[in-house]
């Protein structure tokens, strides 16, 4: 029931509030999470993707809602298995912004390790130094 209410509420902000992109950001990231609960990954992935897009476009890659949204595309590419693109996304795009706009210490930047962490543990690629 979750979903259809989502999916919804997104349709209604998109029609309604169309030039308040912030307000209709929020909604899918709600939205893809649900999706992502329910095991709609892959949809939930599209929708990650945008968001993210969406509020570097909108807030900067610099800010904590865009950090946010990273995170979750970042996990999402973990569970889809998506190692080759997630490692470089964390590593190279993600990590750096998180350190210098929020700290080492930030829970966010704390998560992208672990998510970064995790990716170069499962991958099949993986090799010592990636270990160590």
């Amino acid at each position: 029931e979750a979903l259809s209410v989502l999916e919804a509420s997104v349709a209604l902000r998109r029609r309604h509030w169309s030039q308040d992109e912030q307000f209709i950001l929020i909604a899918q990231g709600s939205l893809a999470s649900c999706l992502d609960g329910v095991g709609r990954r892959e949809e939930a992935l599209v929708i990650q993707r945008e968001t993210y897009a969406g509020f570097a476009e909108l807030l900067g890659e610099s800010h904590e809602n865009t950090m946010v949204c990273g995170l979750n595309l970042a996990m999402g590419l973990n569970k889809l298995d998506l190692l080759d693109e997630v490692k470089p996304f964390i590593s190279d795009q993600l990590l750096p912004v998180a350190r210098r706009s929020l700290g080492s210490d930030h829970d966010i930047t704390l998560t992208l390790n672990d998510n970064l962490a995790e990716a170069l543990t499962n991958s099949p690629l993986r090799t010592r130094d990636d270990l160590l």
